[in-house]
């Protein structure tokens, strides 16, 4: 079971990209931060700088993904077509 359901959208995750090269995606709630690290490598080929998660009002899990130096995430948003 892949842990991560889709990329996150809206103004703010688009920010996110542009100022701290971080990726936004909404995961299943019992996935770890080691799982959605080791799925972001895997699939788009990057190296992760960190993971974090929370939990929004809404009951869905929100990971933010920052990647290494050398990595873009403007990349990987156009590979997913959000930017």
């Amino acid at each position: 079971m892949a842990p991560i359901l889709y990329p996150v959208t809206n103004e703010k995750a688009i920010g996110l990209i542009e100022s701290q090269n971080t990726l936004t995606f909404v995961v299943e709630k019992n996935a770890t931060k080691p799982q959605i690290k080791k799925e972001v490598e895997e699939l788009f080929e990057v190296k992760v700088a960190s993971v974090n998660t929370l939990i929004t009002p809404s009951g869905k899990k929100r990971a933010y993904v920052k990647l290494k130096e050398g990595f873009k995430a403007d990349d990987v948003a156009a590979k997913l077509k959000i930017v």
